[in-house]
């Protein structure tokens, strides 16, 4: 069985992301004049600071201030759209130029019965619900997975939703790919607290034991 879905991400970008942009051109000094965040020396953005200190800020207002054409509104817009408003207003300036524009690395929250609960951090465009809880190493054994909880920032606030990761269903959801700062919770099954692999095998044989050699003791 095929499943369609669509290998997009669609973020749109709202106030204090950060953005990844370079401009490459055949002039070195127009290219250093128009990447100045990077023209340091220190190309290096393998570090989180490095990535964090080599991109741009959106600001509260939604605007993104960019050499040589100043601030443009870029809320609301996804990655593709912000690179072809730079292109067209750089075409005022030059001829022949790249534009090259990516989300700086965002995160993934993971937390209840996987095995390696925390924040994650995404280096890519995309990320379905598999590939994060493999990052997770798995979910435990405690884990239910018919109901495990996507907690989603939008507009009006925090969206929960349910899923469940045992249906093929899942595969044509618009939650199987994951947006920046989502936050995955795992419940647990009920009655974990009760089961074989928490026993206190310990204390209940101790106590017997302690019984035996006080009947012991008594007869």
């Amino acid at each position: 069985t095929t499943f369609q879905n669509e290998k997009k991400i669609e973020y749109q970008v709202q106030p204090g992301d950060n953005l990844y942009i370079r401009v490459v051109t055949l002039d070195e000094k127009t290219t250093i004049l128009l990447n100045p965040l990077s023209s340091g020396g220190n190309q290096n953005i393998g570090s989180d600071a490095s990535v964090y200190l080599n991109s741009y800020s959106v600001s509260e207002g939604g605007l993104l201030d960019f050499p040589m054409i100043g601030e443009i509104p870029v809320k609301g817009l996804v990655v593709e759209e912000i690179k072809e408003q730079i292109q067209d207003k750089l075409k005022t300036y030059m001829k022949e130029f790249i534009v090259i524009v990516k989300l700086v690395n965002y995160n993934i929250t993971m937390l209840g019965e996987v095995n390696r609960p925390g924040q994650y951090k995404i280096y890519q465009d995309n990320i379905n619900i598999f590939e994060a809880v493999s990052m997770a190493s798995d979910l435990t054994d405690f884990a239910n997975r018919n109901k495990v909880a996507i907690i989603r920032q939008t507009k009006t606030g925090s969206e929960v939703v349910y899923i469940d990761m045992t249906k093929r269903d899942l595969l044509l959801s618009d939650y199987y790919y994951l947006k920046p700062n989502d936050i995955l919770y795992v419940q647990p099954v009920k009655g974990k607290q009760f089961s074989f692999a928490n026993f206190p095998y310990g204390v209940v044989f101790g106590f017997i034991s302690t019984t035996i050699l006080l009947l012991s003791y008594l007869q």
